[in-house]
């Protein structure tokens, strides 16, 4: 019989994209007051790898990646998810969207995201909310499974969680 562990902690991320280039600010802020100080912004990045979101959110869409300073235990994901949607909310007008937070972490093994879809790939973790272990590392990088969205399987999207991956190893390295 397995021993029952504490899990190791997580470094939380948010993958942020919006029309308004001027929300990536207030919606960083608004994350670290939960998430400590960010300690990666990628460079603002095209949206371009699907129109699911144009009709709600229009077009042109850009998206930035952040990376925070607390370490999180992963079963706090649930929660942490519905609180992004409530954000998502008070930006809306007219009950339309001007800014969707995908929030998720990084461990030293793997890049999980929150979700309120089912699938066969997703595991429900409560509250509403699955998880999906859209990428994995393995040979020193970051690889995407059959199901990764595009966006995330690029080597441009791998490359920024390479980076925050190692921030997360420093991080734990130092506790």
């Amino acid at each position: 019989m397995g021993k029952v562990k504490i899990p190791e902690p997580v470094t939380p991320i948010a993958s942020v994209f919006t029309g308004d280039e001027g929300l990536f600010e207030p919606v960083r802020a608004a994350l670290a007051e939960r998430l400590g100080p960010c300690i990666y912004a990628s460079p603002v990045l095209p949206f371009d790898h699907t129109d699911y979101y144009t009709a709600e959110m229009g077009p042109g869409l850009k998206r930035c990646l952040f990376a925070f300073a607390n370490l999180l235990d992963p079963g706090e994901l649930p929660a942490l998810k519905r609180w992004s949607n409530s954000l998502e909310e008070g930006w809306a007008v007219d009950g339309r969207r001007r800014v969707n937070i995908d929030v998720g972490y990084i461990t030293l093994g793997k890049l999980v995201l929150a979700t309120t879809k089912d699938h066969a790939h997703r595991l429900y973790l409560g509250e509403g909310i699955y998880g999906e272990v859209t990428l994995h590392f393995v040979g020193g990088h970051f690889e995407p499974w059959p199901w990764t969205y595009p966006d995330y399987a690029s080597p441009e999207y791998r490359k920024i969680c390479e980076k925050i991956r190692e921030l997360h190893r420093q991080k734990l390295r130092s506790r």
